[in-house]
């Protein structure tokens, strides 16, 4: 025994070492790499996940190609479009399970979709503010189920903007912002349900046809220290996405293609154009009107600007559009109030 006893203190306890290095003082690796070889079935990292990887490519052919998707069937390249930047939700929902299934296949397909995203969108993630601009501008969808007006009026008052236009003045609401606004806006006109309360001198006021039947449109000139600017006060018809038809938006469209027209045959260079136009930048069907304005938000704004639903911001519909050398320094969406609709604004400087 005492001899056994020796000899188990020089030599050291027996270990099998035939499997390796025991678990317990193995290095687990970035997310558990170590266990990423094939799994109950025989599968490895690169056969896994085919299903996760299909939807990652799927929704970056989506985000590639979006101006693809015909409109021919329930207009589902502009819906795509009206909400194309929640698409890059997709690349986290996709993640989870693609770690869960240690799939190496998902996890490199996922790549695509996210640089996708950050080519189109990443850029209204930074800061574009130029700092105070000398003028602002606000345009809000005041609704005509408004549920506060008097603090709608104070919310437009203290933007201390110097031109404000409105939407969707109800008949029996519209005495109230002429009242409530007249204090600090000594000029203003309405024309239909639309209208445009001004610090600076209004003149040349006409309708636009939007080719609805009734006005939702005008054309005003303003004298600005800058000089005359043209401006446009616009509410588009409304858009529905109905089980039966799809994403209705003809007579939306139709609208866009009226404004577009009146906007380009604008004799003043400098022009603006404030209202509900029922779809974003992204929509291909507001064409018209995009590709001859620049978009405060994009150009100076922080974030995405989500101006509808109020209660839950998923789709910025109410724009501040210019042309004509007038570069915006700032923008942003107003703190809700009665309306269904979040206000936005744009301060331009001087030049």
């Amino acid at each position: 025994m005492a001899q056994a006893d020796r000899t188990e203190r020089t030599t050291g306890p027996s270990w099998d070492t035939s499997a390796g290095p025991s678990s317990a003082h193995r290095p687990a690796g970035f997310l558990g790499l170590r266990h990423w070889g094939r799994d109950a079935r025989g599968s490895g990292p690169w056969r896994r996940g085919l299903l996760i990887a299909l939807l990652a490519l799927l929704t970056a052919v989506l985000l590639a190609f979006h101006a693809e998707l015909p409109n021919s069937t329930g207009n589902l390249g502009s819906l795509l479009e009206t909400f194309l930047p929640w698409l890059g939700l997709a690349v986290p929902v996709l993640l989870v399970p693609a770690l869960l299934r240690r799939s190496a296949t998902a996890l490199l397909a996922l790549l695509l979709p996210t640089v996708l995203w950050a080519n189109l969108f990443g850029g209204l993630l930074t800061d574009k503010s130029g700092g105070k601009g000398d003028w602002t501008v606000v345009s809000h969808n005041v609704a005509a189920a408004n549920t506060d007006v008097p603090d709608t009026i104070r919310g437009l008052i203290a933007s201390d903007a110097q031109i404000v236009a409105l939407q969707e003045l109800a008949g029996r609401q519209l005495h109230a912002y002429e009242s409530g606004l007249a204090g600090a806006y000594p000029y203003h006109t309405v024309e239909g349900t639309v209208g445009l309360w001004s610090k600076y001198p209004i003149g040349e006021v006409s309708p636009v046809d939007l080719k609805m039947g009734w006005t939702r449109a005008f054309r005003a000139q303003v004298t600005t220290p800058q000089g005359p600017v043209a401006v446009y006060v616009a509410h588009l018809p409304s858009v529905r996405l109905k089980a039966e038809g799809g994403f209705t938006v003809n007579q939306r469209d139709v609208s866009a293609q009226a404004l577009g027209d009146a906007i380009q045959g604008e004799p003043l260079k400098k022009v603006l154009l404030l209202g509900d136009l029922n779809g974003t930048m992204n929509d291909r069907s507001l064409a018209p009107v995009t590709s001859q304005m620049r978009s405060a938000q994009g150009a100076a704004g922080d974030g995405f600007g989500f101006s509808w639903p109020a209660a839950f911001p998923m789709a910025r519909i109410d724009q501040i559009m210019s042309k004509g050398g007038l570069e915006p320094v700032d923008s942003r969406t107003l703190p809700r109030d009665g309306s269904d609709h979040l206000a936005v604004a744009a301060a331009y400087r001087y030049n």
